[in-house]
């Protein structure tokens, strides 16, 4: 009996049902089923070693543990396992073939409830990996999720949170799904994850008060985008190998106060795209962030300025910053930056440049005004115009930006 779950009963009926039946299930519902439903509330249920088809839904506070044997086959038809219940744990299970109906949200684990635990399990072959809903305190915790193999735009989310509110999520990793979404979900935590081979890492609508901490973000399309999510922390991230044309490692449109610290953002197409603030409060602060080799490492677009960006370091990039206005870049806040283009010098040794640091418009107008200019970035021909209007400007080249205080090293 304890094979079964912890508790003790002589449910002995349910027992010869199990034996008879097997995995085909009884009266429409699944074998495993029966059993979700029989284990007591706080007790833990452990089926026996096995693949069981048809859905799950838990409705009361146990623990459901596969102990890394036990498979849920969603047959291709709806999701697989539903969360009803507050405080329920779900771990080491394999979960593998959801629905594939987009309309009906077709997952391999649904949470409609609070204080869930759902960890160390993985997820193959389902639409959407893990879907909260309406979910508050839950956390989900060293999952490995894959979508269905599809293009890209046709897979599902592998992390879903719909109006759902501090859920901690940590230390899965998220394989070839469309994005980690959350909308209107405040105040979640995303913790050392790792996300790859996905359309967007993580996108983030009227979601305010997230944070986003210490994952790994690769060979994705997009890393974060955070759209009207104001007071959104992103911190110790790493990027990298993003580079597909015009996907940004980071953006951020009509979101206030999003603090960006210690992110390293590495050979990605765009560092960071970023809009003009629209009003004095929606500006964003850069804080020893680290930018190199990448194709464009910050891209402002807007007629006015006004972020913070101080202390980060720019290495390696084909572009340190572009813009589509003269005053999207200007009249940010620059102070103490690293360039590594800098051509000033540090007599006094104090570790910041002589003189400012300052970046004007040369022959990068040609391609940023016309896309088909853009092929013959780097070529002879170019650098032959910038060389020619540094040496003998025909008019006063518009200013992109000034640091006052450039760093002579990028380490502190």
């Amino acid at each position: 009996m304890n094979r079964y779950s912890n508790f003790r009963g002589a449910w002995v009926g349910s027992i010869l049902l199990f034996l008879i039946w097997g995995q085909a299930g009884f009266a429409g519902v699944s074998a495993l089923q029966l059993f979700v439903d029989l284990t007591p509330e706080g007790h833990t249920l452990r089926p026996i070693p096995g693949v069981y088809k048809g859905s799950i839904v838990i409705r009361k506070a146990i623990i459901l543990d596969g102990a890394n044997e036990v498979t849920l086959d969603g047959d291709s038809s709806g999701t697989v396992l539903t969360i009803l219940a507050d405080g329920a744990i779900v771990r080491n299970l394999k979960i593998i073939n959801s629905g594939r109906k987009h309309d009906k949200l077709d997952a391999g684990i649904l949470i409609e409830a609070d204080g869930v635990l759902v960890e160390d399990n993985t997820l193959e072959n389902v639409l959407f990996g893990i879907h909260l809903k309406s979910a508050v305190k839950n956390t989900i915790r060293r999952n490995k999720i894959s979508s269905i193999d599809r293009s890209l735009t046709l897979k599902g989310e592998g992390i879903r949170l719909w109006n759902s509110i501090s859920n901690h999520i940590e230390e899965n990793k998220i394989i070839s799904a469309r994005d980690i979404f959350f909308t209107n979900s405040p105040s979640n935590y995303f913790i050392n994850n790792e996300v790859l081979n996905c359309r967007v890492g993580i996108e983030l609508i009227f979601s305010p008060g997230c944070q986003i901490t210490g994952n790994l973000f690769h060979h994705n399309e997009h890393g974060i985008i955070s759209i009207y999510s104001d007071s959104v922390i992103i911190r110790n991230n790493r990027f990298q190998h993003q580079d597909k044309l015009l996907g940004s490692a980071m953006a951020v449109k009509g979101s206030s106060r999003v603090l960006f610290e210690g992110n390293e953002i590495l050979d990605c197409a765009i560092g960071l795209t970023a809009n003009a603030p629209i009003f004095p409060e929606n500006t964003i602060s850069l804080i020893g962030n680290t930018f190199a080799y990448n194709d464009v490492a910050i891209y402002f677009y807007g007629d006015r300025g006004g972020h913070i960006l101080h202390d980060n370091v720019f290495k390696g990039n084909f572009q340190q910053v572009v813009v589509t206005h003269p005053n999207a870049a200007v009249d940010n806040d620059w102070s103490g930056n690293y360039w590594d283009d800098y051509t000033g010098f540090d007599l006094n040794g104090d570790g910041i440049g002589d003189t400012p640091y300052s970046a004007y418009f040369y022959s990068e107008r040609l391609w940023m005004d016309r896309d088909m200019a853009r092929f013959f970035r780097g070529t002879p021909m170019l650098e032959m115009i910038d060389l020619m209007e540094r040496l003998a400007p025909f008019s006063d080249p518009p200013l992109v930006l000034r640091d006052e205080k450039p760093r002579m090293n990028p380490e502190f």
